[in-house]
């Protein structure tokens, strides 16, 4: 017993062994830090069918999951500046093989203030790349795609047949 209270009366004695290094601190600082990996993603988009193209005035507009953490510029490429037949591109005789679009896109970004970017491309545009720059933003809302159709420049109409086109959006962080 005697051994104990000489141990616990020497614990109410003992000193840090850096006490004169706190003894007039009055703050100090840590250091805290950590980190979130940059991502972008687009949800799928189905392909766009409007049927049949005599029709005038077709348009199809669809909403697509996007999300983006990180400031981003988008690239928007046609591959062909238009619905284009697949088996004769420059038609034939007075009928055309092209038919012209415009791509509208519809982007909520924050700053954090919200803002909506609204941007529009003709086919032709296309064909060399729209860019858009979210300025700073974020995306985390998603966005509204609306592809509409033109007219043909041929003085007949179209020419029968099967017409595609594909758009490539890619996004890059910045």
């Amino acid at each position: 017993m005697r051994f104990m209270l000489f141990a616990l009366a020497a614990a109410a004695f003992a000193v840090p062994a850096n006490a004169s290094e706190i003894e007039n601190v009055r703050s100090f600082d840590i250091a805290v830090s950590g980190s979130i990996r940059q991502h972008c993603a687009m949800g799928s988009i189905q392909n766009m069918d409007f049927g049949n193209l005599e029709r005038r005035g077709l348009a199809i507009q669809t909403q697509v999951a996007f999300d983006c953490n990180v400031p981003f510029t988008m690239m928007i490429k046609g591959a062909r500046g238009g619905l284009t037949h697949t088996k004769m591109p420059n038609g034939q005789g007075p009928y055309a093989g092209v038919l012209p679009y415009s791509l509208a896109v519809e982007l909520p970004v924050r700053h954090p203030a919200a803002e909506m970017l609204n941007r529009s491309f003709n086919s032709h545009q296309l064909q060399a790349g729209g860019v858009i720059s979210s300025n700073g933003g974020i995306a985390t809302d998603g966005m509204v795609l609306a592809v509409q159709l033109g007219t043909p420049s041929g003085e007949a109409g179209l020419l029968a047949g099967e017409y595609s086109e594909t758009i490539t959006i890619t996004v890059s962080p910045i």
